[in-house]
């Protein structure tokens, strides 16, 4: 177990709590982030892009004109890709990109990814935002007391004046635990954990 100091909303450290060296200080492998993180973005693309082929056409399919004597090339269908308004060959159609990894891949990969936080020094516990009403002053004072940008913090529940606090700043984002994830850690600066969260954050691993 790992000590990681407690600081309160002013930035002063008020306690200390212990944190699973199973889940917070594991070895990092670049490659299991980067198949995780390609998985996550993957998922995101839309896979709308489509082109009409030439059986979607709207046309006749009668031969143009008769296949000798013209002087012309022979011809058949005005839907042929070779003729302006005609469908396209191979063209782009509508379909999903996504694909899994296995779900002890994705288990360790977000070990790994807060483990990288750990060792960086890019990981702090806050005992609570205590925050009364929503005020988007308010929280930026926090977050400057606490001298960090660049941040995803990370909560245990629901908090509605935090999330609507921080909703109109640029460089924050709050994301409960159950949604916590390896592209979100890696993207911010800094992770910024409620220390009720962290029971949390390792309950997902509990076997």
């Amino acid at each position: 177990m790992a000590a990681v100091d407690v600081l309160n909303r002013s930035g002063e450290k008020v306690s200390e709590t212990q944190i699973s060296d199973e889940v917070f200080s594991i070895p990092v492998k670049k490659s299991v982030l980067h198949e995780v993180v390609r998985m996550q973005l993957v998922k995101r693309r839309s896979g709308t892009a489509k082109v009409k082929g030439r059986s979607e056409i709207s046309g006749s399919t009668k031969k143009l004109y008769r296949q000798k004597g013209t002087g012309n090339a022979r011809s058949g269908s005005v839907k042929s890709p070779l003729r302006r308004g005609g469908g396209v060959i191979f063209g782009p159609s509508q379909r999903s990109y996504a694909y899994t990894v296995p779900k002890k891949v994705k288990a360790l990969a977000l070990k790994m990814a807060l483990s990288s936080k750990l060792a960086n020094n890019e990981l702090s516990v806050i005992d609570t935002f205590g925050m009364d009403q929503i005020k988007t002053k308010e929280f930026d004072g926090i977050i400057d007391a606490l001298g960090l940008k660049n941040t995803l913090i990370v909560i245990d529940g629901d908090d509605r004046n935090l999330a609507l606090s921080a909703r109109n700043v640029s460089d924050v984002k709050v994301i409960k635990t159950e949604g916590l994830n390896v592209y979100d850690i890696l993207k911010y600066d800094h992770l910024l954990l409620l220390e009720s969260s962290i029971k949390g954050i390792e309950g997902r691993f509990a076997k």
